[in-house]
């Protein structure tokens, strides 16, 4: 793999989806000129900011100035961080100050911030007039590479996460690499967990790039910059081949049903785990589950691991404060993933470092053995 030639040059990747194609270009200075980006790109359209109370703080203001001077009509919808914020409540002050704004179905919602801020405002965007203009301008890693491109939105239900929401694209995304110095390095490091699902999928040198460059990464500059892109591409070839995940666009999800569950388990309370670590420990237990049915070599699982640990992510239970609950708790929380067909279970799993796969119909005694041992660690 070959570092870009200049650190400071924009990196575009195109989603190729037809007449809904778009653009994501990565690259630092790009919340400065969103203004001139949007009058080019959306000539005459208003402006509605989604953002929260954190994000709107540091990066609001310039945000709003670069809009100015491209005199563009904008507004501000602030909601709180966290994702307890992704909820019908929240989803409908922001509806509902939409339409007291009078933005119009060709106008622009501007998503600013991390996967709850483009989640909750991508589905607002897609429901508001039966669909408004959205932007997404992805101001944490994980959002950069991966909540942000492919069109998925929503809401949380107390019967689990994003069971609530649409498929919709955005029309452009942006993502400024310069925001990424503002974050806390737990946030940093719950979006490289997303990094490294994408070599843990099915790109084996990725994952071994990542291992000998993670610092890099973490210290910004070229390798930040390749390791998003990286991502991005390879997303975005996921998403064209398969758009509402009827197929391998599942692959995605490596990690997520058993972090979905923590997630649940422990009330979406990002105090004690936010979604980057719930997919980490997620993903090392997916292949430990999968050496324990004899699917993957036990080493694989121990390197992912102990990369996965020096990096400082979690990757067992009891790195998680507080009680998760017993198994039938985590059970039913998996029961209700999105990926459940007809009541059988569907994980991805994996025969090694690179080389996931959809496993469907998946024994329930299996999971729950599984689970038991888990739990028995902490």
């Amino acid at each position: 793999m070959s570092a870009p030639s200049d650190p400071d040059a924009i990196t575009s990747v195109p989603v190729a989806l037809g007449e809904r194609s778009y653009d994501i270009l990565i690259g630092a200075g790009l919340i400065a000129g969103a203004g001139a980006t949007i009058a080019a790109r959306f000539p005459g359209r208003a402006v509605a900011i989604v953002t929260d109370e954190t994000v709107g703080g540091l990066h609001g203001q310039a945000l709003e100035q670069s809009l100015d001077g491209a005199g563009i009509r904008h507004i501000r919808i602030s909601v709180p961080a966290g994702e307890a914020t992704k909820r019908f409540a929240m989803l409908e002050q922001v509806v509902d100050q939409l339409l007291a704004a009078r933005m119009e179905r060709g106008d622009l919602v501007v998503a600013l911030g991390g996967g709850v801020v483009g989640d909750l405002a991508g589905f607002a965007a897609a429901i508001v007039r039966r669909g408004m203009g959205f932007v997404q301008m992805p101001t944490s890693l994980l959002a950069q590479v991966d909540s942000s491109v492919g069109g998925k939105t929503g809401i949380n239900s107390r019967h689990g996460k994003n069971l609530i929401g649409a498929f919709y694209q955005p029309g452009l995304v942006l993502a400024d690499t310069d925001v990424l110095d503002t974050l806390s390095t737990r946030e940093f490091r719950a979006g490289y967990a997303e990094v490294a699902k994408y070599g843990l999928i099915d790109d084996p040198g990725f994952f071994g790039w990542l291992e000998a460059n993670w610092r890099g990464i973490f210290q910004g500059g070229r390798d930040r910059t390749q390791a998003i892109a990286t991502s991005c591409r390879a997303k975005a070839a996921v998403v064209a081949r398969d758009e509402t995940e009827t197929g391998d666009r599942a692959l995605l999800n490596l990690g997520h049903t058993f972090g979905h569950a923590l997630e649940a388990a422990t009330g979406y309370d990002s105090a004690r785990l936010v979604h980057g670590e719930g997919v980490a420990i997620g993903m090392a237990q997916a292949y430990r589950f999968s050496a324990k049915l004899g699917l993957c070599p036990p080493d694989d699982a121990e390197r992912m691991r102990s990369h996965l640990t020096a990096v400082g992510l979690p990757t067992e239970l009891a790195h998680i404060p507080g009680d998760v609950g017993d198994v039938d708790r985590l059970m039913t929380a998996i029961q209700q993933d999105k990926k459940v067909t007809r009541g059988a279970l569907t994980f991805i799993l994996t025969r090694g470092i690179g080389r996931s796969f959809i496993a469907g119909d998946v024994d329930p005694t299996a999971v729950r053995s599984f689970l038991a041992e888990e739990l028995a660690r902490r």
